[in-house]
């Protein structure tokens, strides 16, 4: 939750589909959000589905990825690989690994995306529009509350709006994980090398933990920048073009929305809220010249790189940086402490009885 305003910072970088861009480096854009907006309806809005998100998936990922480490190098595997693996079959969604099936924590993760996917749907479109009526920023809709957002996204692109950009949420979750853990138990071992001990103090913790988490985030930028454009788009449910007429004319200035949710009123049948296209080039586009029409990540990575460059696929690297270290560096360090005192305090004797 300390970190929430950091993503907020991200996601507007990500997803601004103004030309040029309004945010640009990480300070500018904080302070501007700062002031413009204050802090609980700009830099912490969408807190409140990051918050009821947020809890599932993280007890049930350390949960399965502890669950698949210990069995996979069990089984003989090689210790990085089983890390490497451990750190992917946690976050694996697709079924098709003999472990994954094996795995107790894969229908929990299952679950839990459920609850997950839609939370980062209702987040993301918080965190980019801001503050309700939002005078400094066109994001596109104009939500009151996360209950006021669910609602009209029910109610104007269907219900399958909460789940949009789920297998680009695998899609940077899952690399991400892997790189995540990988990164980290590596380091962990060059640190134990290095101190020649087990203990490595608590400043190597932090600093393996942290450059792990910040490494991770910065190679799966792109995966990320992809998620939260297909997040933030409004799509009208397919070939509903009754439905795709309603939120036009709901949208319209005539009628009883704000202002600042009717600059961009959406097209029949499939416009997509505009992403931002920051021209690698000295020419820059004119504004919803392109737009991110599809839902697959392979697609929309390469619509980001013709019309944005490699500039484009690593938008908000430098929030997402910082927020990925601090978040694992505060994630890992926690859990390993956790797990000193679990070995030290047993809750079940060498004996098979209860230590309780």
């Amino acid at each position: 939750m300390l970190m929430h305003s950091i993503d907020t910072v991200k996601t507007r970088q990500q997803g601004d589909p103004h030309i040029p861009p309004k945010y640009t480096s990480l300070s500018s854009s904080y302070l501007k959000i700062f002031r413009q907006e204050g802090i609980r309806r700009g830099l912490y809005s969408g807190v409140t589905p990051a918050f009821l998100g947020s809890f599932p998936g993280t007890i049930i990922f350390f949960g399965s990825y502890e669950y698949s480490k210990r069995h996979l190098i069990d089984a003989g595997l090689h210790h990085s690989l089983a890390y490497l693996a451990g750190g992917m079959i946690s976050k694996d969604k697709s079924g098709f690994s003999l472990a994954v099936l094996t795995n107790l924590g894969f229908l929990a993760d299952l679950a839990a995306s459920v609850v997950y996917v839609p939370s980062e749907v209702l987040k993301t479109r918080l965190q980019l529009q801001g503050r309700y009526n939002n005078p400094f920023f066109n994001s596109g809709y104009n939500y009151r509350s996360t209950l006021d957002a669910t609602r009209t996204i029910i109610k104007l692109e269907g219900i399958s709006a909460l789940f949009y950009g789920y297998k680009a949420t695998i899609f940077r979750d899952l690399p991400f994980s892997a790189l995540q853990f990988a990164f980290y138990e590596q380091e962990q071992r060059w640190a134990k090398q290095w101190v020649g001990g087990k203990d490595i103090g608590l400043g190597l913790e932090i600093l393996t933990a942290t450059s792990a988490g910040g490494l991770a985030g910065v190679i799966t930028c792109p995966l990320d920048v992809v998620k939260t454009r297909i997040q933030t788009q409004l799509n009208p449910p397919e070939g509903d073009t009754n439905r795709a007429t309603t939120i036009a004319s709901t949208t319209s200035p005539s009628k009883a929305m704000p202002t600042a949710y009717a600059v961009e009123p959406i097209q029949v049948p499939h416009q997509k809220r505009p992403i931002s296209t920051s021209s690698p080039t000295t020419t820059i586009p004119k504004a919803g010249s392109v737009t991110l029409d599809t839902s697959s990540v392979f697609t929309g990575l390469k619509i980001v790189y013709k019309t944005e460059g490699l500039a484009g696929c690593f938008r908000g690297v430098g929030p997402r940086f910082v927020w990925t270290s601090v978040q694992s560096g505060t994630m890992l360090v926690l859990y390993q402490v956790l797990l000193r005192q679990l070995e030290a305090y047993p809750l079940v004797s060498s004996n098979g009885r209860s230590a309780i």
